[in-house]
């Protein structure tokens, strides 16, 4: 299978380790870090959703109305619009990328991040909403005649939309997340099903739960399996851990710096996860700092599990080695993100992608060579001289 590479979309300079330069979309750098992808070997980049970050979706048309080959990458809120207006808005940009989108729905999984944009839904109905709002605005991609729903969360009539998506039938819906209900709901609705990275043991099991839960929704075929790190590179392995190591002392500087903490037996520390991807970060992080070839967790630990914070640490070859190690366990969307932004997308395109993309084509003839043998001694070609004698006979 091929091997594609996301990477972030971000509209400022700000990350973990700096403090953003300007404003909180910064038009010229947005696009700047969007062609740093584009023209170094990238497939697509993510736009985020943050309850007071910059709208992504008018962020994503003004890349992909500027750019020719990126893909997009668009995360949502089901909580944030209707999925009938959603659904407008996704296959008004998928006309606009000319058919490079997909979109990444987005349950939630902090209550008081949800909470600041007025939804108070528990966890659990906020995944049976996320599911029939995906369900919609699959629909309304797809049927040009008018149509009622009466949902649980949603109800309309005589709906149909005069926009349809260049995608055919319809765009990719990505999906993510690490407890039961998210491999349930992604297991029946997601085309995409992103995982943070973790060791390869754990991701191998994660797998498998989607795979599972696709076949209890009566699904024949299953997601593809997208992987999240964050790659710290540098020419040789001493230099990638000096630099590892200043990367997660600047991470702590900053929350010590600014962002809020509670007590906890006396010690400041970060509150405690909701969400049972991060919680699993932190457990990971918690039993120990190296994993497998060049997995490290001191970044996902100082940040308290936020979101994609694993590391892979080492030279652009090590990183690429630690790459195939899961695109052999069936994962083939890459996704990473340097701490710095722009400097890192274009390093990571230039010295650790191409090393991947060769190794992956490698492997897909070895297999195809493989596979023609096996049709082979399947079907033996018929000898011309053996023909020739028996017609004589």
């Amino acid at each position: 299978m091929p091997v594609e590479f996301l990477g972030i979309a971000a509209t400022n300079d700000g990350s973990e380790t700096t403090a953003r330069s300007g404003a909180a979309f910064d038009k010229d750098y947005t696009l700047r870090l969007a062609r740093a992808h584009e023209d170094h070997g990238w497939d697509r980049v993510l736009f985020a959703y943050g309850s007071g970050s910059p709208d992504p979706a008018p962020a994503a048309a003004y890349i992909a109305s500027r750019l020719d080959h990126l893909r997009i990458l668009l995360a949502h809120r089901p909580n944030v619009s209707y999925p009938t207006y959603a659904a407008k808005t996704f296959a008004t940009l998928d006309q606009i990328s000319d058919g490079r989108l997909t979109v990444h729905f987005i349950t939630g999984g902090n209550d008081h991040e949800q909470g600041r944009e007025g939804d108070t839904l528990t966890k659990d109905e906020r995944y049976a909403r996320t599911r029939e709002y995906i369900r919609i605005v699959k629909k309304i991609w797809t049927t040009h005649e008018p149509f009622d729903h009466e949902g649980e969360h949603y109800r309309f009539h005589d709906f149909v939309s005069d926009v349809f998506p260049v995608q055919q039938p319809r765009p990719n819906v990505s999906f993510g997340g690490s407890s039961p209900a998210a491999y349930a709901a992604g297991g029946a609705e997601a085309d995409v099903y992103c995982l943070w990275g973790e060791p390869l043991a754990k991701t191998a099991e994660q797998i498998e739960a989607v795979k599972a839960a696709a076949k209890a929704a009566g699904r024949t075929d299953v997601p593809r399996i997208q992987v999240a790190f964050r790659p710290i590179i540098a020419p040789t392995e001493e230099l990638a851990w000096e630099k590892a190591h200043r990367t997660v002392g600047a991470i702590k500087q900053r929350r010590q710096a600014g962002l809020v903490r509670h007590q906890r037996n006396g010690v400041l520390e970060a509150a405690a996860p909701q969400n049972t991807g991060s919680q699993r970060l932190i457990a990971i992080a918690e039993a120990g700092e190296r994993y497998d070839r060049a997995l490290w967790t001191p970044t996902a630990a100082a940040t308290g599990g936020a979101g994609n914070s694993n590391a892979l640490v080492g030279t652009p070859e090590t990183v690429a080695q630690a790459l195939l190690d899961y695109y052999d366990l069936g994962v083939d969307i890459l996704s990473a993100r340097g701490y710095d932004l722009l400097g890192d997308a274009v390093d990571f395109g230039r010295h650790v992608i191409p090393l991947v993309r060769e190794e992956v084509a490698k492997r897909e003839a070895e297999r195809e060579a493989e596979r023609e043998a096996e049709r082979d001694a399947a079907h033996p070609a018929h000898d011309p001289h053996q023909t020739l004698a028996a017609a004589r006979g």
